[in-house]
């Protein structure tokens, strides 16, 4: 008695349930690739426009008294955003000394020395937290710590502000960076009887300091056009100031007071200051971006 044909038997059943499986699998890459481009398209869409409304807008505010000139009083022709302009250089420069080297030393702990230490963990724990509070939770921390008690805006509160939005950042990107080198170099320096430290500055730093650069460069881009935390903090100032005991001029609260005016004069100020800053962010992104490559 012959014994029924099996499924693998079946040269034609084979072929025709591959092709169909096959048929399946270029039907849903075919969905998944197009809703991927539609997604993409989308959000291009709206980056294009607003990259374009920015550009039309602002750009017919730019001028020499722009850079030359402090912001004007209320509905008053000319004036310009020099003040606000080296306000926010002088706090993002500032913010970034405090937080860079702070960053950095969390990192190389995280990566080198805690490691499975519990300190490690519930630095990693808090790290993650302030990576994703919202920059307002971080000026209304500032504003009880700092000027509610000294009693008055300033600078200085406004660098602390913007240096505890920029240590995550850094300190993720360090610790990433230096977990992608590895471990055999570390192993080589041991052999030779290099000290940790030793090794830690001249082996894996010097390996990952492209790495650590690029995440620099990507907090300084972050924290260059925040303006809540620089509400409670720096708030702003008409004249030009270098004392940073008193509240700073700064281009995210200019323009944030500016686009709200009913003015025009304003008004065109703030699209212009929306450029600046624009412009500012989107070079140090590239360069950022052109440096990791190169490493």
């Amino acid at each position: 008695m012959s014994r029924p044909a099996t499924f693998s038997q079946d040269p034609e059943r084979v072929q025709a349930t591959r092709m169909k499986l096959q048929r399946r699998r270029r039907g849903t890459n075919a969905l998944a690739l197009t809703l991927s481009l539609a997604a993409m398209a989308f959000g291009l869409l709206w980056l294009v426009w607003i990259l374009f409304t920015t550009l039309k807008l602002g750009i017919g505010g730019l001028s020499i008294d722009l850079f030359t000139q402090s912001t004007p009083p209320p509905n008053t022709d000319g004036g310009g955003l020099a003040n606000a302009i080296v306000g926010s250089l002088m706090l993002v420069v500032l913010a970034t000394c405090v937080g860079t080297p702070l960053g950095i030393l969390a990192g190389v702990y995280l990566a080198e020395y805690g490691q499975k230490r519990w300190l490690a963990n519930v630095t990693r724990f808090i790290n993650d937290i302030l990576l994703s509070a919202p920059s307002i939770v971080v000026g209304l921390f500032v504003y009880a710590l700092v000027v509610a008690k000294v009693g008055r805006f300033s600078g200085w509160a406004g660098v602390i502000a913007l240096a505890l939005l920029q240590i995550p950042i850094v300190i993720r990107t360090t610790e990433n960076m230096l977990k992608l080198v590895p471990n055999a170099l570390r192993e080589a320096a041991f052999a030779l009887g290099t000290p940790k430290w030793k090794m830690v500055m001249s082996i894996t730093l010097k390996a990952s300091v492209g790495g650590i650069v690029t995440g620099v460069l990507l907090a300084i881009a972050r924290i260059a056009g925040e303006t809540a935390p620089l509400l409670f903090t720096a708030l702003s100032n008409q004249f030009f100031s270098w004392d940073m005991s008193q509240p700073v001029a700064n281009l995210p609260v200019t323009i944030y007071k500016f686009a709200m005016s009913p003015f025009p004069q304003w008004q065109s100020l703030a699209w212009a200051g929306v450029f600046l800053i624009t412009l500012g962010v989107l070079g140090l992104n590239i360069l950022a971006r052109a440096i990791f490559s190169k490493k």
